[in-house]
């Protein structure tokens, strides 16, 4: 059994612009974990995914991914990672199947031409995200919600084995949140890493086994997926833990 975990950070520390964004963060992700991580906005969740990738440098404290430090890492073809809010076609004129196709390219030889088995994976990344019938459209001309499922259906093409999606929900409605939900649970079934980052968790709480809670930087639950309950009075959703009454959405107070 590898012991490796998909990542680890040990009091992880990151300031941005002189402004401390992560305090003190201690997180391993064991591989094959569905991990889910929560809290209000400006709470340092996507700073998170992105240092546990080394797209952020810490400032101080230690991160590795599959055992080794990000900029010693070279199997990234393992990796597929959907940003939060990045146009599918980056100002480029692309159709669908060409910018899911890109998700191949870290799988191929340099120069080789794509196989049946790269034409098949991004067919069934089409068919998962629900956009087979938008392939041969340009990425222009989709909705923001919909260049969202392309970029997803882009990281499931690589056929990874740790997933990493910062908000993959926003903007995606109720139908395309169940068929996204299911997919990711079938990427679990196969033994991938999956670490999602969200406001709430939504068709995704079955699938989700454990859930990191943040709160200005700051760790305030780490375990079971938390209860989360909409009061009457507040539009956003409000989580409960066990270890604070109240890790606070926007418009409620922030747990500390």
């Amino acid at each position: 059994m590898n012991d490796i975990p998909a990542f680890e950070m040990i009091d992880g520390h990151v300031e941005l612009d002189r402004r401390p964004v992560l305090r003190g963060v201690d997180l391993r992700v064991p591989a094959g974990e569905v991990l889910t991580v929560l809290g209000p906005n400006g709470s340092g969740k996507s700073t998170l995914v992105r240092a546990l990738l080394g797209l952020v440098r810490l400032t101080s404290g230690s991160v590795t991914v599959h055992g080794t430090p990000p900029t010693r890492f070279r199997d990234w073809a393992r990796i597929g990672y959907v940003p939060q809010r990045l146009s599918a076609g980056g100002g480029v004129p692309a159709t669908v199947r060409e910018v899911v196709a890109s998700g191949r390219v870290a799988r191929r030889r340099r120069l080789r031409p794509a196989s049946a088995a790269d034409r098949a994976a991004v067919n069934e990344a089409l068919a998962a995200v629900g956009l087979s019938d938008r392939a041969g459209e340009s990425v222009q001309e989709l909705s923001g919600g919909q260049q969202q499922r392309v970029l997803i259906a882009r990281a499931l093409a690589g056929e990874p084995d740790t997933l990493v999606l910062d908000e993959p929900t926003a903007g995606v409605d109720a139908e395309n949140q169940q068929a996204l939900a299911a997919t990711l649970g079938e990427v679990a079934a196969r033994g991938a890493t999956v670490v999602l980052v969200a406001h709430e968790l939504g068709p995704l709480a079955g699938v989700v086994t454990r859930s990191v809670v943040l709160s200005d930087g700051r760790v305030v639950h780490d375990g079971p997926p938390p209860v989360v309950a909409t009061a009457p009075v507040c539009e956003h959703p409000q989580v409960v833990t066990p270890e604070t009454s109240l890790a606070g959405w926007p418009g409620a107070r922030e747990a500390r």
